[in-house]
Order: structure tokens, then C-alpha cells, then sequence
């Protein structure tokens, strides 16, 4: 890994760490897959820190330029899933 995760100045160390964790998850997803129900969890904690569709976008594209992660594709799969199942992206 040889990149940052996007990140505002302006959140305290407790939002930086929820949302570097999120996008942790979404790394996850790709390289070993990780369980619906706590890709949720993070995406939860994500949005408290980042509720608008508008800047969610923008973190999102930062980090797909950044890492080739794309964390749309990765939500997408968790809405429509259902359970614990495991989300992984190929």
C-alpha cells in the first residue's frame, strides 16, 4: 500500500480513525472480502462523519485515484445483500 487515505482536518481523531477504518473495509472487499454486517457498521460510522451524498462522492473518487479501490461498487453490493454474507469484489 502506497497511498493516503482521504481525510478532513477538520474531523477529530475519532472521525479520521472511523473513516480510515471504512475505507479499510472497503479494501477488504477486494483483497480477502469481509462480512456484510460489519462493512455496514463501518458505512454507518462513515456517514455520521461524512452525512452528505455530495462530499461521500468525493471521498470515494479521492480514494478509487488513490488506491484503484472502487468504494461505490463495494456499497452497491452491500445494500442488495441480505445476512452476513461475505462481500467481495473480484
Amino acid at each position: 500500500m502506497d497511498y493516503s487515505y482521504p481525510f478532513s482536518i477538520d474531523w477529530t481523531t475519532d472521525e479520521i480513525v472511523d473513516v480510515v477504518e471504512f475505507f479499510q473495509a472497503i479494501e477488504n472487499a477486494y483483497e480477502k472480502g469481509i462480512k456484510r454486517e460489519e462493512l455496514m457498521e463501518k458505512y454507518r460510522k462513515f456517514k455520521k462523519v461524512v452525512p452528505s451524498m455530495a462530499e461521500e462522492k468525493t471521498y470515494f473518487r479521492d480514494f478509487e485515484e488513490q488506491s484503484g479501490y472502487g468504494s461505490y461498487q463495494v456499497i452497491k453490493r452491500m445494500k442488495a445483500g441480505s445476512g452476513d454474507e461475505m462481500i467481495r469484489i473480484k
